[in-house]
């Protein structure tokens, strides 16, 4: 009995899945690693412009690449309650949708928000999602 190795911590853990989910636990582990500043494409375009009505600086924002026959590249960009918001300029997506086409994860946060008559000029930070 002596030179058993146990982990005495065990219940904690399994306790702490059933309450907070493993998402919770991993979100310390996570890291955001920034590759690049960019804008956001395709806000005149949109379908519920209020939309830009709700976004703040530091909104963190989804990317979900798009089979699209206009750009094989196509990212869309969505805030977090889901609203799609626009797209990652064609002029930038090569790289982003090869990573996230490898299976890395990507995400933006919004850095300046610029209203520029009837057009809002949305500037954000693209970042890969590290575990």
């Amino acid at each position: 009995m002596a030179h058993e190795l146990t982990n005495t911590q065990t219940g904690a853990l399994v306790s702490a899945l059933d309450r907070q989910g493993i998402g919770e636990l991993l979100k310390p582990l996570v890291r955001e690693i920034h590759l690049f500043d960019s804008y956001v494409a395709g806000t005149t375009h949109l379908e519920d412009p209020s939309v830009l009505n709700k976004i703040k600086v530091d909104d963190k924002l989804s990317l979900v690449r798009e089979n699209n026959k206009f750009d094989e590249n196509a990212i869309m960009i969505f805030t977090e309650s889901k609203q799609r918001l626009g797209y990652v300029p064609e002029k930038d997506n090569v790289i982003f949708a090869r990573l996230m086409d490898a299976g890395k994860m990507l995400a933006a946060r919004i850095r300046k928000i610029e209203k520029k008559g009837s057009f809002t000029q949305i500037s954000i930070g693209i970042y890969l999602v590290d575990f």
